[in-house]
C-alpha cells in the first residue's frame, strides 16, 4: 500500500487482545515503557502471547515498521523521481519547443529523402541511422546520427522543418529522450551515481510490493476488528472523529488502499529494469520465451530469397545498401500496407545486405508496436512482426506495463495519474513516520522514538504457514537479491536488540 502503509507504529498487542489487534481508532499515544521484560521468555506477555489465538498480524506488524522505518527514504526519492519523470514529456514540449514544433502551411511537407538530406548538409561528416517523420501537422522530423563525440546508446537529434526542409536545431538523444528526459531519468533510476545508484532504485522496487500487500493487510484486520466490536468501521474513507495519531492512521491507510493497485504495478515493472533482480527477469523470460520477438532484417537469407522470389522480383538484393537514392516515402507507403501504421521510426542498415526498419512508435492509447522489414532495392517487406500474432501474451503485459510505467501508454492522462500516485504515496510515507513520531513517550527524552510492536510474531503466526513462508522467502530473496540481503539485516538487527535488551534487563534484575 505504501512504503510505511496502514499499521506502521501500531501500537503493540496486549494481552487483552486475543486477536492482536489492540490498536482501536481512538487510541493517540502509548507511554514508553521498558520492554525487556515483554522480550523475556518467562514474562506474562510471552506467556499470553504463547496461548493467544495464532495471527499473522504481529509478524505482518513487525515486518511493516521496519520495512516503513529503514526502507521509506529509498521509496520516497523513487517517488519524487517518479513524479518528475511524469511530467517530464509535457516540460520536455516547452523546453524544447523551437525544434519540436512547427507552423503547419497547409502545403504538402517536403520528402522524407529531401529532409534528411538537409540534416545531413548541416553535419556531412555524421551517418545517418534513423528517421522520425513528424507525428502531427505542427511536429518536425527528426533525424538521428551517430556520433563518436557522444557517449553509449547516444544519438544527435538534427530537428527539420518538414515544409521547408530548414534545419531548427539539435539535441543528444538517449533511446529517444531528450537531455531533460534523460537527465530525470537517470536521476530516478540511479541518482546520477551510477552502479551503486542502482541499488537504492532496486531496493525501493524490491520492498514496494511487500509493504503494500503488509499495508493493506493490516488495513483489513484494523477494518474488520473494528466492524466485531462495533466501531465506527471505514475501508476506503477518513474517520475525521478522531484526534491525534489515530486520525493519522486513518488518512495513511485508507489513502494507502486507494493506490495499493498502483503500487504493485509499480513495483512489478519497476523491477525489470533493476540490475540484479531485473537480470534474473530476463533470465526466466528467455527460459519462458517470454521476450519480445526482434524484427528479422537480413536480406541474405534463405527466407529473404524465398519471399522477395514469390513477390516476382528475383530474389533478395545482397550489396551494398546505398540509402542516398533511396525513397523513405516509398518505405513508410511499403510499411503501411504491412499494418505499420504512423507516426514511425524508420532505422537504416546499419551495413551492407539488411533491410530498412519501419516500426510503430510511441503515441498515446496505442497498444501495438508492430514492424516491418523493406528492402530498399525492391521496397518489398522482407518481414514483419505483428503484435497480437508474434508476441506471447506475457510479452504483450510486459510491454504495456513498462510503458504505461514510462508514461506513454496513455499519454498525458498516464502521466498525470503517475503524477497523482507518486504525490499521494508521498503523503501516505510522510504519514507513517508522522505516526511513529506521534507514538513515542510523553515522558522522559524529548529526542524519544516510538517503540516498535512487541516481538514474538513468528511464534504467534500458524505453524505450517510459517513453513511455507520460510520457503517462499528464500526463494524470493534469490529473485530478489536486495530484498533478500536487506531482510536478513532486518532480523540480525532485531536479533541483537532482544540480546541487549535481555542482558539489560538481567543486569538490573542482579542490580
Amino acid at each position: 500500500m505504501s512504503s510505511t502503509t496502514a499499521g506502521v507504529g501500531d501500537p503493540p498487542e496486549t494481552p487483552a487482545d486475543d486477536d492482536g489487534l489492540a490498536a482501536s481508532a481512538t487510541t493517540v499515544t502509548t507511554p514508553d515503557t521498558d520492554t525487556a521484560a515483554a522480550d523475556s521468555p518467562d514474562s506474562p506477555a510471552s506467556s499470553t502471547a504463547r496461548t493467544a489465538p495464532r495471527s499473522w498480524r504481529p509478524l505482518i506488524l513487525r515486518l511493516h515498521f521496519y520495512a516503513g522505518v529503514l526502507v521509506a527514504p529509498f521509496i520516497l526519492i523513487a517517488a519524487v523521481t517518479g513524479g518528475l519523470y511524469a511530467l517530464s514529456p509535457v516540460i520536455e514540449k516547452f523546453v524544447y519547443a523551437e525544434v519540436l514544433t512547427v507552423e503547419s502551411t497547409g502545403a504538402a511537407p517536403l520528402p522524407l529523402s529531401q529532409q534528411v538530406a538537409a540534416a545531413r548538409a548541416a553535419y556531412p561528416d555524421l551517418a545517418v541511422t534513423a528517421v522520425a517523420p513528424p507525428a502531427s501537422s505542427t511536429a518536425s522530423t527528426r533525424v538521428l546520427f551517430t556520433d563518436p563525440g557522444l557517449g553509449p546508446d547516444e544519438l544527435k537529434a538534427v530537428f527539420v522543418d518538414p515544409y521547408t526542409g530548414t534545419v531548427l536545431g539539435s539535441e543528444t538523444s538517449w533511446f529517444g529522450s531528450l537531455p531533460f528526459a534523460t537527465w530525470v531519468d537517470v536521476l530516478h533510476r540511479d541518482l546520477h551515481l551510477g552502479e551503486v545508484g542502482n541499488l537504492y532504485s532496486e531496493l525501493a522496487a524490491s520492498w514496494l510490493w511487500i509493504v503494500a500487500l503488509g499495508g493493506l493487510f493490516l488495513w483489513w484486520a484494523k477494518f474488520r476488528s473494528d466492524r466485531v466490536r462495533g466501531r465506527r468501521a471505514r475501508l476506503l474513507g477518513v474517520d475525521r472523529s478522531v484526534p491525534g495519531r489515530a486520525r493519522t492512521l486513518n488518512w495513511h491507510g485508507a489513502t494507502g488502499v486507494w493506490i495499493a493497485a498502483a503500487l504493485l504495478f509499480l513495483s512489478a515493472t519497476g523491477i525489470t529494469w533493476s540490475p540484479y533482480a531485473g537480470e534474473h527477469v530476463t533470465d526466466l523470460r528467455a527460459a519462458m520465451s517470454w521476450q519480445r520477438p526482434q524484427l528479422d532484417t537480413d536480406l541474405t537469407g534463405d527466407a529473404a530469397a524465398t519471399e522477395g522470389a514469390h513477390e516476382g522480383h528475383g530474389g533478395a538484393h545482397t550489396g551494398p545498401v546505398d540509402i542516398t537514392g533511396v525513397d523513405l516515402d516509398q518505405v513508410v507507403a511499403a510499411a503501411d500496407r504491412a499494418g505499420v501504421g504512423a507516426p514511425v521510426e524508420i532505422t537504416l542498415p546499419a551495413e551492407p545486405g539488411q533491410a530498412i526498419g519501419v516500426a510503430e512508435a510511441a503515441k498515446a492509447y496505442r497498444l501495438t508496436t508492430d514492424s516491418a522489414a523493406i528492402d530498399p532495392a525492391t521496397m518489398q517487406v522482407t518481414g514483419t512482426v505483428d503484435y497480437f500474432r508474434d508476441y506471447s501474451l506475457i510479452a504483450e503485459l510486459a510491454d504495456w506495463g513498462i510503458r504505461g510505467h514510462m508514461g506513454v501508454l496513455f499519454g498525458l492522462l498516464n502521466q498525470l495519474l503517475l503524477l497523482a500516485v507518486a504525490l499521494t504515496l508521498v503523503t501516505v510515507i510522510v504519514r507513517g513516520y508522522r505516526m511513529w513520531w506521534q507514538r513515542r513517550p510523553t515522558r522522559g527524552s524529548a529526542w524519544a522514538l516510538g517503540r516498535p510492536p512487541l516481538r514474538g510474531g513468528i511464534g504467534r503466526a500458524p505453524r505450517a504457514g510459517v513453513v511455507v513462508l520460510a520457503v517462499l522467502a528464500v526463494a524470493i530473496g534469490w529473485f530478489l537479491p536486495l530484498l533478500g540481503i536487506t531482510l536478513v539485516a532486518f532480523l540480525v538487527i532485531d536479533l541483537a536488540l532482544a540480546a541487549l535488551k535481555r542482558r539489560s534487563a538481567r543486569g538490573r534484575q542482579a542490580v
